[in-house]
This record gives C-alpha cells, structure tokens and sequence, in this order.
C-alpha cells in the first residue's frame, strides 16, 4: 500500500510539473530545439522528460525545426552481380568543414544494405548471404533497432519504411510499417504486376495485402527506395510512371511523371524525393535540369518547380563544368550516362557529374563539390539515402 502511494504521488507531481511548464515559456522555448540537444534534457526532470515526450510537443517540435536534409548517406552497388558491399559514406550537406566520411552501423549484429529512411529512421537489410536474413529499423543517433524476420529474402524487390513520429507519444512504442512491393506473376500475357507485403510493428507479423497494381514498368533496382509523403509511400520505375501506395487503405496508383522519355534525344536521368510535404521528380536531359512538384495524384498534375538549362549551369559554374551539353548528348544514351540525379531531400539535389558529385541548392541555384566518385569505394554504381535525424524512442 505504501509503495502504491509513493507512486501516485509521485505521478501527482510529475503531472502538476508537466502543467505548469505548459503555462510558461519552457514549451515554447524547448520546442525550438533540434531533437539531438532534447535527447540530454529529458535527463533533467521527471516533468520535463514527460513534456519532451509527450505528442503535442514532438508535433510542434516537428513544425519548428525543419531545418532540412542533414546528409546523404551512400553505399556502393555492384553493377554486373548481386554480391553487397558492406561500406556505407556519410555526405554531409553542411557547407563548414565537414567532409565526407566512411561510416558504419557497428550497433547492428551484422553488416547491413541500407534500404530507405523515414523521419530519422533507417531500415537495412542483411548483407547475403546470411545465416538468418532480416531487416532492421534502426536510429543511428540513438543507436536504438528492431530486428524483422525476413521471411523470403528477395534482392529483386523494393522495400519502403512507412513512420509518422507525431502520431505516437515518443517513449511508447515506435509504430511503423515495411512495405516490400515486387512483381508478381499473372495469368495475362505481357502483363506485369506489383504485389505488395506489409510489416506492421503492431502485430509483429507479414502479411500480404490484396491490393495488385497493374504496371508494365519495372522499379529501378538502385533508385527504388520508397519515399513516404503523407501515408503514401513512392517508388521510381524505369518507365513514364510512379508507383504510389497509400499505406492506411492500401491502395495503389499509377503516377505519370512530368515529360514522357519519348520526348527527348537522349535517355533522361531522374529521381525522386521530397520537400516541403510534397514529392518531387528531378530530371537531367539535354534541356537541362528541371524540378517538378506533384500536385494532384489521380491526374498526375505536376509543376515546374525549378529549371536550369546546361548552358547557364555552366556559365554560372566555370570553376567546374566544361562542355557540358555536349558531354550529355553522347554520354546520356550510354550505361555510364554524364550527369545523374542521385537524391533530392528539402531542396537539395545530390547530383553525380562524370566522376565528381556535387550537391546543388534550389533556393540559392550553388553548386558545391563534395568528393570523386572513387573516394566513395570501387563500386561501379551507388543510390545515397537522405538522413534526418529524429529520436526513435523506445522499442
């Protein structure tokens, strides 16, 4: 008995704190703060780690600190066998004295492929072969997982992470989905279908939705990391469409992109990613770079966001391109096109130009050299996964 009322009242307390530091400047001064410095405060009180994890703070706390992508994380790919490489780089987008660097996610039991990231959550798959292949959703700053049997591993198929961290409390458990989209096989000839299989953290279990989309294009096996916008998870194909998911009701949904392939001389290069709420298809052609906003889906209404033709990225950047409307001209139609969006994350562009990779700003139209393609390991080809940095909770 005495024990249970040393609880209550210590629950007592807690909350009257929690209420008090509601009523003044505390919320609104902490919510102000990048996640990485919450993570020391929480330590401080009883009453400021229940603010700190409560859900109306992290929605604020979300609001006001979207600063934007911190970095770029890279992992090589080989081009003529499935063999993993295990090393991963870190490309930081901050502009002062930070380089880039090899990492590694030494917290995990085994070396891992990096496959997508959500709101500072990473998932990663075994490296093959593996004696017990499965998935893992990690947080790096924290250095907190959750191991997910992968039942059927299957190389050949496109794996998105679905996490929202404003719709649960940040110290209950962290709820997501995985969604692994391959094809399937059909009883029409000439007929491609994506089947799609979910992991709920809820429930602790695979289950394979009944939703088939019918598409005849095929995901880029380097660049169909799932992108999560708002319940819908995206994926690249190498045709003129966007394979689209809603997560909640399951649904599918073909996207066309902006400009079809047929509309040009050479192959154009693309990606996509998100800013500001809304996807984003990025295209390198010989007209240039463009940057298009998806604003409605079932009509697959696009805006031009932002345009660069290749003469003027080149007077405007002499310190690093040369003939570069020429160099795509010939190099586009071969399997080593000259420029390449790699990943776009809040108006950053990580963009590979011959053997150099630059990042490129919308807002400000700077270019900014990072590294040669070679100080990113031997690989012959590599697709980086943005990284934000949020806190995981407890799993």
């Amino acid at each position: 008995m005495a024990e249970n009322a040393k609880k209550v009242h210590m629950s007592y307390e807690v909350a009257e704190e929690v209420s008090s530091l509601n009523s003044d400047v505390y919320f609104d001064v902490l919510s102000r703060l990048p996640t990485k410095n919450l993570l020391g405060l929480k330590c401080v009180s009883r009453g400021w780690h229940c603010l700190i994890s409560g859900r109306p703070f992290i929605q604020t706390q979300l609001l006001r600190t979207e600063s934007g992508v911190l970095g770029f994380i890279s992992q090589g790919k080989f081009q003529w066998f499935d063999g993993d490489i295990e090393t991963m780089y870190y490309i930081p987008v901050e502009t002062t004295g930070a380089a880039v660097r090899q990492i590694a996610f030494d917290f995990l039991v085994e070396n891992v492929v990096v496959l997508a990231s959500c709101s500072g959550l990473i998932c990663c798959r075994s490296c093959l072969p593996s004696q017990c292949p499965s998935i893992y959703i990690c947080n790096p700053l924290i250095k907190d997982w959750i191991r997910v049997e992968w039942m059927a591993p299957n190389t050949g198929s496109s794996i998105g992470l679905a996490f929202d961290p404003s719709q649960n409390p940040i110290d209950t458990s962290t709820n997501f989905k995985v969604v692994q989209a391959q094809l399937c096989e059909t009883d029409e000839e000439e007929v491609q279908c994506i089947s799609f299989e979910i992991y709920s953290s809820q429930t602790r279990a695979w289950r394979k939705s009944n939703e088939i989309c019918h598409c005849n294009d095929s995901m880029f096996q380097g660049r169909s990391q799932g992108i999560f916008i708002r319940g819908i998870l995206h994926w690249l194909t190498d045709g003129d469409h966007i394979v689209t998911f809603n997560v909640d009701n399951e649904l599918s949904w073909l996207v066309s992109i902006p400009v079809p392939d047929v509309v040009f001389k050479t192959t154009p290069q693309a990606c996509i990613g998100e800013s500001k709420g809304q996807l984003h298809y990025v295209m390198l052609s010989e007209e240039g770079l463009q940057v298009w906003c998806l604003e409605e889906y079932f009509e697959s209404k696009w805006a031009l966001d932002h345009s660069k033709s290749l003469k003027m990225i080149e007077e405007e950047n002499t310190q690093f391109f040369c003939n570069l409307h020429e160099l795509v001209i010939q190099k586009n139609c071969s399997d080593h096109p000259w420029m390449c969006p790699l990943a776009f994350k809040d108006g950053i562009l990580l963009i590979r130009v011959g053997a150099k990779i630059f990042l490129y700003n919308l807002l400000t139209s700077n270019f900014k050299g990072v590294c040669s393609v070679t100080q990113l390991g031997p690989a012959c080809m590599f697709w980086p996964t943005e990284e934000k940095l949020e806190e995981m909770g407890r799993t």
